[in-house]
């Protein structure tokens, strides 16, 4: 599975990309705490893409679910990149948390950033599954074709 969505740097494009995604993992049968933790990452992304980004128009997510039920999820801006690593959050500091909070509910977090090019946050989680997720059942008809 994969999906591709232009969005307008706007906090309104958050509430879409959670709904895309939701329904999509939803779909595949994914677990429902799995799918929340992903929701909960997209969103801190767009978050920062809305807030920092330093640019105007669009900013793209990509997700991609892999054969071996790994999700994928790209976030894309076109700003000026990062100025320099964020300083760590105060004890009762209402933001900067983000990158902390994406970084323990994914398996893998990357964030490229260049002057000029703009930042890319790259999330990566392995999938948990409920019982009977459509995924399994397209797996087990494919079996008895597979040669």
């Amino acid at each position: 599975m994969r999906f591709s969505l232009a969005l307008p740097r706007d906090a309104l494009s958050i509430p879409v990309v959670r709904r895309v995604t939701g329904d999509a993992l939803r779909g595949l049968g994914v677990a429902e705490d799995c799918v929340d933790d992903l929701l909960v990452a997209i969103s801190e992304a767009c978050t920062n893409v809305i807030e920092h980004a330093r640019a105007n128009g669009d900013y793209e997510v990509t997700g991609h679910v892999d054969d071996g039920g790994t999700c994928r999820l790209k976030i894309m801006d076109w700003g000026r990149g990062l100025r320099s690593a964020p300083p760590e959050p105060g004890p009762l500091s209402e933001s900067g948390r983000g990158i902390g909070l994406m970084r323990a509910l994914v398996d893998d977090l990357n964030i490229d950033s260049a002057p000029d090019r703009g930042t890319v946050v790259h999330l990566r989680k392995r999938l948990t599954w409920r019982d009977g997720a459509l995924v399994r059942r397209l797996d087990r008809s494919l079996i008895p074709n597979a040669g």
